[in-house]
């Protein structure tokens, strides 16, 4: 009875009554293809675009090694086949070369491995239609070091920077680059700004008209019939125009959410009837009236933090 070989690795099994006082020499070189099947480290080294990774029956061959070690300098992407195609086959695979290579063994599915990068595949040795996969490709690890530094981000933390295509400056500058430039900034340029948590991209020209209609806080115009307080809703300064529709009437001007350099400012719209202006801090009278005329009149006061520190008006 003839030997056979076993599928994936070619070891020889020696037939009944075969080889007689030969064996030890055919063992000897089973015991060989084994070692290499599952420790050998085999250099390969490559030119042109195509390779073949054979494994031959009963013989020590480029195919049987566990680590596939690449080396040359191939002309283009290098095409690697496994043959033959109906042999289960597990590689790891370090490419040294300086072009991707890309292994295949049928019509199925194939894996590149690109220039100085390693991978782990199996060939499923599935006939004319066997395919490639790739072990590394969609591993689940439950710890990861990268150079010695153990990874703690969660997967959804690191699933935050997909499609993040930002280069390593711009990236510092995130990170509190302390190099500061003196590039003029643009009506276009873009600022970046927390919007209730969601991180937004604003225009220079957006952020300026936000500043410039919330530097003053320009009320609607008030009816004084006796005695009324304007009071700052926020940390701005105030125009108040007034209408003044009868007589002498009283204006008190609280100094509630102002800070220091702030200002006031009293438009006594109408030009009948007459007024008097108290400049308060928190209804506590800090000066004596101003009474505007007839005549119609700006009173403009000044905070200095406590009060307000210098008042004046102005007639038209």
């Amino acid at each position: 009875m003839a030997s056979t070989y076993t599928a994936n690795t070619g070891i020889e099994k020696i037939g009944s009554g075969e080889q007689a006082g030969a064996w030890g020499t055919t063992t000897n070189n089973n015991l060989d293809i084994l070692d290499r099947a599952i420790n050998g480290v085999g250099a390969i080294t490559l030119s042109g675009t195509t390779h073949t990774l054979t494994t031959s029956d009963g013989t020590l061959s480029d195919g049987g090694y566990k680590v596939i070690v690449l080396a040359g300098s191939p002309s283009g992407t290098n095409t690697i086949t496994i043959s033959p195609n109906d042999q289960d086959k597990v590689y790891i695979v370090q490419n040294g070369t300086n072009q991707t290579v890309t292994f295949t063994q049928g019509s199925g599915a194939n894996v590149s491995v690109v220039a100085g990068s390693k991978k782990i595949i199996y060939a499923d040795g599935a006939g004319s239609g066997a395919a490639i996969i790739d072990v590394t490709d969609a591993l689940d690890i439950a710890a990861l070091r990268l150079g010695g530094t153990a990874i703690t981000s969660t997967a959804a933390e690191l699933n935050k920077l997909d499609g993040v295509n930002s280069t390593t400056t711009e990236l510092n500058i995130v990170d509190g680059d302390t190099s500061v430039g003196t590039t003029a900034v643009a009506a276009g340029d873009g600022i970046v700004t927390n919007d209730a948590g969601t991180m937004r991209h604003t225009t220079a020209a957006t952020f300026s008209t936000y500043f410039n209609q919330n530097l003053v806080e320009a009320k609607t115009a008030l009816n004084v019939s006796g005695t009324v307080t304007v009071t700052p809703s926020g940390a701005t300064s105030v125009y108040q125009p007034l209408v003044v529709a009868s007589g002498s009437q009283t204006v008190r001007v609280a100094v509630t959410n102002l800070v220091a350099g702030q200002y006031v400012i009293i438009d006594k719209t109408t030009t009948t009837n007459s007024m008097t202006i108290d400049w308060t801090n928190n209804s506590a009278v800090t000066s004596s009236g101003i009474s505007l005329g007839s005549s119609a009149e700006l009173g403009i006061g000044v905070f200095n933090g406590a009060g307000f520190s210098f008042t004046e008006t102005v007639k038209f």
